[in-house]
């Protein structure tokens, strides 16, 4: 189990790195698009609207308007799926994959402070 302190030293850090990232990108995402984006980018694919919403027990409603702000951003992409005409596909961009290695890059910068 981990100490108060512990917690507030990785929230600090978390806190720190988003600081950095305050400072060097005009993208400030929320809570619930930061998730997805690293869910996009963590999660191994296929990642649909339908299946982000089931993951993370929101909306559907609530992915959607998430991944339009992230792909207006260009932090990633929309595509048909092939298999079912349906269903869309939500895809990685160069974009997004440099502003989280810049988020991970601050992380790790700060923790090494």
């Amino acid at each position: 189990m981990f100490s108060f302190q512990d917690s507030v030293t990785a929230l600090n850090l978390w806190r720190r790195a988003h600081v950095a990232m305050v400072r060097r990108s005009e993208n400030d995402l929320s809570m619930r698009q930061m998730c997805i984006l690293l869910t996009v980018y963590t999660v191994e694919p296929p990642h649909t609207i339908r299946g982000m919403a089931e993951a993370m027990n929101i909306a559907k409603p609530a992915v959607t308007r998430a991944v339009d702000k992230l792909e207006m951003l260009g932090l990633v992409k929309r595509k048909e799926d092939p298999k079912d005409k349906r269903s869309i596909l939500v895809q990685r961009t160069v974009q997004g994959s440099v502003f989280l290695t810049d988020m991970g890059n601050a992380l790790l910068d700060v923790a090494a402070e």
